[in-house]
């Protein structure tokens, strides 16, 4: 009779997760020909194939999305299992571990995940940034507990997870007091041939606020891109150019960089979504950051 070799099945539940033997290399510190070897044997042990290629990622036989849902329904319990042995003091220093893709506004996630600092029992805040497929990547092996972005689990990514939204907002227009004066009266026309500076592509709404320029017939002169937008609104700061940023914030980015607003485009909305995967979310870290997510709408 053949016995589970269960770090077999790890290996083979990370690479169902992250599609590519060699991004699940990476996450398990192995080398890429290491994995295919263990996969090899496993699927030798089981007298099964687990995966088929497609293009260049592995995709999930029959048999292998059988034996996936089990592998998840094993590694839940043994979740469930660490969390049953620690007892309260151990639970108050456990990390809350949150991703942060490089293109999301940081005054949006400050305002968010500010409360999560004062819950009861609020262990240690953990904050990762990169390009979201790498932290998608994180999540899917249990290396993150959640993920906030500006856009939904992709399609083209395999991860699996669940995306809720937290928060939308329209986008507001804001520039220093001397340019604003030139622009506010008969916006958004004035953006016509004004300075601009404009969110990078990474960012979410910059498709929607290009399509927006279109709609109204203005052409701003783009002055700059910027995948920080912490960096952008210091140099709209400068009086580099005129920036949007979302309405759920004004106040803020008026009060912490000396900006104006010059007008709200109602029509383009900025969003915010928590993305975790099937293990459940016990840490009131979460619970906080949710509560928060309906005050700024």
């Amino acid at each position: 009779m053949t016995e589970l070799n269960y770090k077999h099945l790890r290996y083979f539940w990370t690479v169902a997760r992250v599609g590519t033997i060699a991004e699940a290399g990476r996450l398990l510190n192995l080398a890429p020909h290491s994995i295919s070897a263990q996969l090899a044997t496993f699927e030798a042990a089981l007298g099964v194939s687990l995966f088929r290629r497609a293009r260049r990622r592995l995709v999930l036989t029959e048999a292998g999305e059988r034996i996936l849902g089990h592998a998840e329904e094993i590694f839940v319990l043994g979740d469930q299992i660490v969390d049953v042995v620690r007892d309260d003091s151990l639970r108050r220093s456990l990390p809350f571990r949150i991703g942060i893709p490089d293109a999301m506004p940081k005054s949006v996630i400050y305002h968010l995940i500010e409360p999560a600092l004062h819950v009861e029992r609020p262990g240690r805040l953990v904050c990762r940034e990169a390009p979201l497929a790498e932290l998608l990547a994180e999540l899917a092996v249990h290396r993150l507990d959640l993920v906030i972005a500006d856009r939904p689990v992709p399609p083209e990514v395999s991860v699996r997870g669940y995306s809720t939204l937290l928060s939308e907002s329209t986008l507001t227009v804001f520039a220093t007091p001397a340019l604003s004066a030139q622009l506010a009266d008969g916006f958004p026309a004035t953006l016509d041939a004004a300075p601009f500076l404009m969110p990078g592509e990474d960012v979410a709404h910059r498709g929607a606020l290009l399509q927006w320029f279109e709609r109204e017939r203005v052409q701003p002169s783009i002055v700059a891109e910027f995948d920080d937008s912490a960096l952008m609104k210091s140099f709209a700061q400068g009086g580099a150019g005129a920036i949007v940023a979302p309405t759920s914030i004004a106040d803020y980015v008026c009060r912490q960089y000396g900006l104006e607003v010059i007008g709200e485009i109602d029509s383009v909305v900025s969003q915010v979504y928590a993305i975790t995967t099937e293990r459940r979310l016990s840490h009131p870290a979460m619970q906080a950051i949710r509560e928060q997510a309906g005050k700024l709408g």
